[in-house]
């Protein structure tokens, strides 16, 4: 047995303002070119770095990178032609390319073959060799070389392989394993099953959403083997050799796992950030994430993450992508067709972690012209048109046109407005609290359904009132103009602040044209309608932002033609 176990933690998570907090996404595996279901890793960790950067609620960084090691590498590079260095150099900077591309600001981009990363490594081996969690022995079993992993008897399947010979293969990938013989070093993972539970049933947020944590719970009642943590080094070269051992490499999964330590300064000063640190991850390696990592952490004198947050994967028509069916979606591609933020939009906005989604491209274009060319776009456009705003300003609000009441149902009779206006402000007043809770319960999808849903009630409080026909010579109706576009500004102003996280470049568009200034920007002190209130409106009576164009260009049929030609990138195949 280990000569030492972690006590159980009772640790109460850091809160409140000026705390530091890492989120991080996968090392993405350098033996391919990236696919949507990593960008989307990558943006759902990006909007909750941008969206807490809003809140002004403390330090924030956020990681990635490629994981450089391991066997599939080693056969990819060999299959190529090329050195597994040269191959890992050319897909990180694919990587990079793409995250950049889709707007992804990432604060660090780790390489496992990075030497600091690697010292990291090999530190960490020690703390396991020292705190006596590791041993050699003899293990063979079924392994599946693309998971890298050993897979048991019950996670199998028996096919034909091409050939018509029968083999067995991974049940949830497909992919064909192999039996192997070898003597590795073993992890004695057996012995974390109480630690295990004990952090899970202390933390019942730590991995979210729900189903993935009753599942790690299942998994934690099951038979729980202990895990083979190197490979014989002739048959692996490309990879950390074990320390003290130059006839064994380091298991490529271990290796990945401390980049979330090296990244933060391990051994020496991560415990400026460690353990404050949310991993986004895809649920196909919930498992290396949420039983292996804990425990290896564990282990090494550290205490887990503290949140795991799991999304699902994305089929195209209905089918998974793989390179055999020719399906396999190039975010390079679709951010040409739809631009940045279009795509952005409509993965975050698509996208639920609990279940797998569906992309194909004409579900892209109806949802982008409906939400942000059509209703978003179009309100803009029609609030700031010169035949309906000819002074170009934030005009007046007026408490008579649009009395406070209580309730909306004494709305009527008493000025211009009904009790549907009353409906929306009250909507559009909740929505920022509502957004900030669906961004902290890793549910960004539903705060985009909250905000489309208030843009669809302005559009219909702006169409139901027919500023365009209200006679300007008017005093009262003059009073009555002004108050409607107030309003519907204000509604822009905050859907434009909300929806910085997601599509940051036309957040930017819309909140120039209304003036907002840089330092107006954040969410922890929006106020919307403040004039209702009887309280002053900075904003009021302000010179509009120049003129920046059509918010977001519908597109169609031709236009996607046209972006598709123009965004054909070179051949990745490897």
């Amino acid at each position: 047995p280990p000569r030492r176990l972690p006590r159980p933690l009772r640790r109460a998570a850091a809160t409140g303002p000026g705390r530091r907090l890492l989120l991080s996404t996968p090392v993405f595996y350098a033996n391919g070119p990236p696919h949507i279901g990593h960008l989307y890793s990558a943006l759902l960790a990006d909007a909750l770095l941008r969206h807490r950067r809003l809140r002004a609620a403390g330090p924030a960084r956020l990681c990635t990178g490629t994981d450089e090691h391991g066997l599939k590498i080693q056969q990819a590079a060999a299959a190529a032609g090329t050195s597994p260095a040269e191959l890992c150099e050319r897909v990180s900077g694919l990587f990079r390319q793409a995250l950049t591309q889709a707007g992804v600001a990432y604060t660090d981009f780790t390489r496992t073959s990075e030497p600091r990363h690697q010292r990291a490594v090999r530190h960490f081996w020690g703390a396991l060799r020292d705190g006596g969690v590791l041993y050699k022995g003899a293990y063979e079993g079924w392994y599946c070389t693309p998971e890298e992993s050993f897979l048991p008897e019950s996670q199998l399947a028996e096919r034909t392989d091409p050939q018509g010979r029968p083999c067995k293969v991974s049940l949830e990938t497909g992919h064909e394993v192999h039996w192997t013989k070898e003597e590795n070093y073993m992890f004695r993972l057996s012995a974390f099953r109480d630690p295990l539970q004990n952090w899970l049933r202390d933390n019942p947020r730590a991995i979210f959403p729900d189903p993935f944590y009753q599942c790690v719970l299942r998994w934690l009642d099951e038979d729980l083997p202990d895990l083979s943590v190197s490979r014989e080094r002739s048959r692996l070269q490309w990879g950390i050799p074990v320390p003290g051992d130059p006839t064994q490499t380091i298991y490529v999964w271990v290796d990945a796992l401390v980049n979330y330590l090296s990244v933060v300064g391990y051994p020496e000063s991560h415990s400026t950030w460690w353990p404050a640190v949310h991993h986004v991850v895809g649920k196909d390696i919930l498992k290396f994430h949420a039983l292996y990592w804990p425990a290896l952490l564990l282990a090494a004198g550290l205490e887990p993450p503290e949140r795991i947050l799991v999304h699902s994967h994305w089929t195209v028509r209905g089918q998974k992508m793989s390179k055999s069916l020719g399906n396999v979606v190039d975010p390079s591609v679709c951010v040409g067709q739809y631009g940045v933020d279009g795509f952005r939009y409509f993965l975050l906005r698509q996208g639920v972690p609990e279940r797998d989604c569906d992309y194909y491209d004409e579900k892209v274009v109806k949802l982008v012209n409906s939400e942000l060319a059509d209703a978003l776009g179009g309100l803009l456009n029609r609030t700031t048109a010169p035949s309906i705003n000819p002074s170009n300003t934030y005009p007046r609000f007026s408490e008579p046109c649009f009395p406070k009441v209580l309730n909306s149902k004494e709305a009527e009779g008493t000025g211009r407005a009904c009790a549907q206006d009353y409906e929306l402000v009250a909507a559009v007043a909740s929505l920022p609290a509502q957004v900030d809770s669906y961004f902290e319960s890793f549910q960004i999808y539903k705060a985009l359904e909250c905000i489309a849903q208030c843009v669809r009630q302005t559009n219909g409080f702006f169409q139901r009132h027919r500023p365009w026909k209200l006679d300007r010579r008017d005093a009262a109706e003059q009073l009555w103009l002004d108050t409607i576009l107030h309003i519907t500004l204000e509604c822009l102003r905050v859907y434009g602040t909300l929806l910085q996280p997601v599509v940051p470049h036309m957040a930017d568009k819309l909140l120039s044209r209304l003036a907002v200034g840089p330092e107006e920007r954040g969410v922890s002190g929006l106020i919307f309608l403040a004039r209702y209130d009887g309280k002053p409106c900075p904003f009021e009576g302000r010179q509009l932002g120049p003129g920046t164009g059509i918010l977001f260009h519908r597109l169609g049929k031709s236009e996607i033609m046209k972006r598709k030609q123009e965004a054909q990138v070179p051949d990745k195949q490897l």
